[in-house]
């Protein structure tokens, strides 16, 4: 494809010699640059690509897509005030063909299992269906993980030209704030996108919960386009952040489908929790429907709402999308039942590392604690990210849970007896401190009774534990679920 043509398709201007040549390829790594290659120079919070530039160009780039000020010798300077999102426009006509169904699911909590399910309701609608997030890339086939809930802009639209050329028709995938402050989700076109819920998290980054939520809010007001169905979750509680996304959608003149306890387009009228699951009582239409979700918690239980709404939306029936909640798979990581100790009581692991997403997963479990069972909840904090939500999560375990457990997870560059500690302040004396996190799970195992539940939060679906950070950053090898399973295991001999 020639360079011209991506232009003018990206609406970028046109003028300059080396417009005519073809393009190969776009990089935003310099190492990865090959001849006829659209290199991305961009100004980072640790690096500044503009320091690459010369290299790239030695390397065979044709032009470089940069801020106006950049120095650009020997190939085309695609100047731009907002390199990011210009590459991006620009990367998107070169990757093609792209999936004709694809949404984008964006909020603090759920959007893993939103894109997943809505997966797994196309699936069981006759559709070749993928999904792209937390998890990976999950297809028709198998999953392949990426280790970004969104990945670079390059990597984004390779992986979505590779799923159209498998055959692959719909795609969901996870738009998280990072990816939409950083323009690595663009220039496709979104059928239909949804809003889950907001609360603190990644405040190390943004700064400020309003900046934050403007990071969110760029899938409603610049990605998708004027028209298309907005599904946005409504627990029926007053949320401001709720009431401010509808507002948005709305002026950006989307169709805006609210969902949940206080949604019109799909309101859960009743939810009675089970032994392995819940009924739920949906209104939909003006009528009511009965629905057995296979999954247990409120928070499934909205995720659930919000996958139908968005497979509605793409043209599946109400009746197909109902018949498909009640076969719903768990999602890896996700209130995942990993194991029964020998006294019957099981442990779950769930990848709730925010104050809000720890308290919906204490809250799923509370209601199948047996009688005078207790809960008992065991986690940690990330280091190097947002330090403020720490003793936020004790407080919410101590308020929630019988018994606290405090451990390391993922501690980076960070002490991690520091990180501890942090937390604990919240928590208060009653807490326990385990740091070695495979001991501590051990302990929470082998100490529940039959009437006991045990959750394991904050890695779930991850395999490593992180230490160290840059050049001594080392990973171990850390999967809850296997280490639950040998714990109980050994705690049964």
């Amino acid at each position: 494809m020639r360079l011209s043509e991506l232009l003018q398709a990206a609406g970028l201007p046109t003028d300059g010699a080396q417009e005519a040549a073809g393009v190969t390829g776009f990089a935003i790594d310099h190492r990865k640059v090959a001849p006829g290659t659209v290199f991305g120079a961009f100004r980072g919070a640790k690096f500044n690509g503009e320091d690459f530039i010369t290299a790239a160009i030695e390397a065979g780039a044709i032009a470089v897509v940069a801020h106006p000020e950049a120095r650009v010798e020997g190939a085309l300077h695609i100047a731009d005030v907002n390199p990011r999102r210009a590459f991006a426009r620009l990367a998107a006509g070169f990757f093609a063909p792209v999936p004709e169904t694809i949404v984008a699911v964006t909020g603090t909590n759920g959007k893993t299992s939103c894109v997943e399910m809505t997966r797994q309701i196309w699936r069981m609608g006759g559709e070749r269906a993928a999904s792209i997030g937390t998890l990976g890339v999950t297809t028709p086939d198998g999953s392949v993980s990426t280790g970004l809930t969104t990945p670079d802009i390059v990597t984004f639209l390779a992986n979505m030209s590779g799923l159209a050329r498998e055959g692959v028709t719909h795609v969901a995938f996870e738009a998280s704030s990072h990816g939409l402050s950083q323009y690595r989700n663009e220039g496709l076109h979104v059928t239909a996108s949804a809003f889950t819920n907001f609360s603190r998290d990644h405040l190390d980054y943004h700064g400020t919960m309003e900046d934050y939520f403007a990071a969110k809010m760029r899938l409603f007001t610049e990605v998708v386009g004027p028209g298309s169905p907005a599904v946005i979750h409504d627990a029926g509680d007053g949320s401001e952040w709720t009431a401010k996304a509808v507002a948005h959608a709305t002026a950006r003149g989307l169709d805006v489908r609210t969902v949940g306890e206080g949604g019109t387009y799909l309101r859960l009228v009743r939810r009675e929790a089970g032994q392995l699951g819940q009924m739920l009582t949906i209104e939909h239409d003006g009528a009511e429907r009965k629905v057995n979700l296979p999954l247990i918690g409120a928070y499934q239980a909205a995720n659930a709402l919000v996958a139908a709404a968005l497979t509605m939306a793409t043209g599946v029936s109400a009746s197909m999308v109902f018949d498909a909640l009640t076969r719903l798979q768990p999602v890896r990581g996700r209130l995942e039942r990993a194991a029964l100790n020998a006294a019957g009581a099981p442990a779950y692991v769930d990848y709730a590392h925010t104050p809000d997403a720890l308290e919906a997963a204490m809250a799923a479990l509370r209601p199948h604690v047996d009688g005078d069972g207790r809960l008992i909840v065991v986690f940690g904090a990330g280091g190097d990210r947002d330090a403020g939500k720490r003793p936020q999560m004790g407080e919410v375990a101590a308020r929630m849970a019988d018994v606290v457990i405090v451990t390391d997870d993922n501690p980076r560059s960070e002490d991690a007896a520091a990180i501890r500690t942090a937390i604990i302040a919240g928590a208060g004396a009653d807490a326990r401190e385990i740091g070695d996190r495979r001991a501590a799970i051990a302990a929470a195992i082998g100490e529940a009774g039959p009437r006991d539940i045990v959750l394991i939060a904050g890695k779930g679906h991850e395999q490593g534990q992180i230490f160290g950070s840059g050049e001594t950053m080392r990973i171990e090898a850390f999967d809850d679920v296997e280490v639950a399973r040998e714990c109980a295991g050994s705690a049964g001999r």
